[in-house]
């Protein structure tokens, strides 16, 4: 995340206020990142994931929750490529004198900009959580699953995560001068994985026992799960680990700079971390990218849709 207001000092060491050390602090020298990489990164960043979103909206076989939340994820991937996109080509645009440089306009975006990714971080993390809660009910009460995972719920809680995550992202850069928004998004954090972690190690441990009580128990039942069925739900939540890992992995440095600040700003450890801030800036920017990679490697349907796409073939 960019502030635009620091532009005229230096267009590769800016930071959003929430997260900048003081402009005093003078001893820190951020590590420089091309734009250009950037550039190229939220453009790839940016295809791939409306190619997930066209091929789930295309394929009528990829219409189930799962998908509709990844399809979600998908889009919230889209909000941190979109908003680098803006605020590189603006930097390009200012570095170059091409455009003048006016302060009230440069923060409004600067707030615009920083409320998209803000809001990609929480939905990313909400989805992954309502991904997490499809695949626990696919596995532990399949036989309630349409029951439990019905459409209109699918619907309200996509539309619930999508406008609670957009007041909260407002709600942060509001108050971005606190240190309380920084210990929120930790807070959500730390509770969202460790919800999560809980519900992966509990299908891992048990699915196997489960799925085999569950075959007892439909014994001269049509529907019966066979190990086929077995093994694409477990492949499913191995899937969405998968995904998990990668966005604690890309998001994880970012967090924890978020929690030096709060925690120790003028440690000489926590001041020698900040410079690299740029550096988890493109993790985040990864993570968008291989999401999309683990899609299609995961899920035969969907790369073939996506083949179809790419090839414009029927």
């Amino acid at each position: 995340m960019i502030n635009f207001t620091l532009l005229q000092t230096d267009l590769n060491d800016s930071l959003p206020t929430v997260l900048a050390p003081k402009p005093n602090d003078t001893n820190i020298i951020h590590i420089e990142v091309p734009k250009g990489v950037f550039l190229f990164l939220c453009i790839l960043s940016l295809l791939e994931n409306i190619l997930v979103v066209v091929a789930i909206a295309r394929n009528h076989n990829l219409h189930s929750p799962m998908y509709y939340f990844i399809c979600c994820l998908a889009a919230s991937d889209m909000l941190v490529s979109i908003s680098n996109l803006i605020e590189t080509v603006i930097l390009i645009l200012l570095s170059n004198a091409i455009i003048g440089y006016n302060e009230p306009m440069v923060k409004m975006m600067d707030n615009i900009v920083d409320t998209m990714i803000l809001c990609s971080l929480v939905t990313s993390l909400s989805f992954l959580g309502a991904i997490a809660v499809d695949r626990y009910v696919t596995i532990f009460y399949a036989l309630r699953y349409h029951s439990i995972i019905t459409q209109r719920r699918v619907v309200n809680a996509i539309v619930g995560i999508w406008l609670a995550s957009t007041a909260c992202s407002i709600t942060f850069i509001v108050f971005s001068n606190s240190h309380v928004v920084i210990f929120c998004l930790i807070v959500f954090f730390i509770f969202m994985l460790v919800l999560m972690l809980g519900l992966y190690i509990h299908m891992f441990i048990l699915a196997r026992r489960h799925s085999q009580i569950i075959s007892a128990q439909q014994k001269g039942v049509k529907r019966r799960l066979s190990p086929n069925q077995v093994a694409t739900k477990l492949r499913g939540a191995i899937t969405l680990t998968m995904l998990l890992g990668i966005f604690f992995l890309c998001w994880g440095p970012f967090f924890l700079h978020l929690t030096l600040i709060v925690s120790c700003p003028k440690h000489p450890f926590c001041l020698e971390y900040f410079k690299y801030f740029n550096i988890s800036y493109v993790l985040i920017i990864f993570n968008s990218i291989i999401d999309p990679i683990i899609y299609a490697f995961r899920s035969q349907e969907l790369r073939k849709t996506l083949r179809d796409i790419v090839f414009c073939s029927q």
